[in-house]
């Protein structure tokens, strides 16, 4: 029961399987996925981006972890604190290290900071000063390099004419130096997947059916040595998830598969959308990351 976040995520990536990591933009939603977590028997993470509490009903990190304690289960959970950007998706400053530094004195058991829309040095920078932050109170850390795209107010350009340029892809090389210059404990990569639309207008449309570039995860992990993430998980190809663990990917971001169900019912019946979330993340746990029974293997 006490091992740290940072042992069960390198546990996982050992043992070929990953940690889903369940976004909760709306409190009520928690309650539902942390039972899910336990009736599938699979160990997750809870998490909170700044965005969901900033566009959604989060509340913000205190609100968020106040839940948690009523709900949580450690046999089967962790709380995460997840995307706090240093420049936001509406391309504003952010004061994440007042973000990130709360997050941590509540104890929260790790946080993200994203950098992502940084210069690899200033993203190096911005990224240190967390890690060297939480690390003092054994918290631990995931950046982000390299363009998820998504989450943008603007319309992005379109999805196969990204994958086949690569652009924005992580860099292995610089993949490299960005773990070894900031201590991180894990990296989020950007390798094909997209963030679920959060803008008010298209929040509820299909995701786009995405693909995972496997040579660059493995690219990636030989330079790193280090769990990676993926994020934008609800929409890909099943075969390129289940591909993608096997070659490193220890955690998967899991937000529009169960987001999308609740808000269809909210305001019909609380009851049946709280259902709804139930339903989706058995689903998503069982038939699209097949890790039903994973808490098993990650707490041998």
């Amino acid at each position: 029961m006490g091992r740290t976040i940072q042992e069960l995520m390198r546990r996982a990536c050992e043992a070929g399987t990953a940690i889903p990591g369940f976004n909760i933009p709306y409190l009520q939603m928690m309650e539902p996925v942390v039972r899910a977590l336990r009736d599938t028997q699979c160990f997750g993470l809870i998490m909170a981006a700044r965005l969901e509490w900033v566009k959604f009903a989060a509340g913000g990190p205190r609100e968020v972890f106040e839940t948690y304690q009523r709900f949580k289960d450690e046999r089967y959970t962790r709380l995460h604190l997840d995307h706090v950007p240093v420049i936001d998706e509406d391309l504003h400053r952010v004061d994440f290290v007042a973000d990130l530094g709360l997050a941590i004195s509540l104890g929260y058991d790790s946080v993200m900071v994203d950098g992502s829309r940084l210069p690899l040095e200033e993203n190096i920078r911005a990224t240190k000063t967390i890690v060297d932050m939480a690390h003092a109170q054994g918290v631990a850390v995931e950046g982000e390099l390299g363009a998820v795209m998504g989450h943008e107010s603007g319309p992005m350009p379109p999805y196969e004419e990204l994958f086949a340029s690569g652009k924005g892809f992580t860099d292995p090389d610089e993949a490299r130096r960005f773990v070894a210059e900031t201590g991180v404990d894990w990296l989020s990569v950007a390798v094909g997947s997209v963030h679920g639309a959060i803008t008010e207008g298209t929040r509820r449309e299909k995701k786009i059916e995405a693909r995972l570039s496997i040579e660059r995860i493995d690219a990636i992990r030989k330079t790193t040595q280090v769990p990676l993430v993926l994020h934008g998980g609800t929409g890909i190809r099943k075969e390129y998830v289940i591909e993608a663990i096997r070659h490193g990917i220890a955690k998967i971001n899991v937000a529009t598969a169960i987001r999308q169900p609740y808000e269809a019912l909210m305001e019909q019946s609380t009851e049946k959308a709280l259902d709804a979330v139930y339903d989706a993340a058995v689903r998503v746990i069982r038939e699209d990351l097949e890790l039903e029974g994973s808490a098993a293997v990650i707490f041998p």
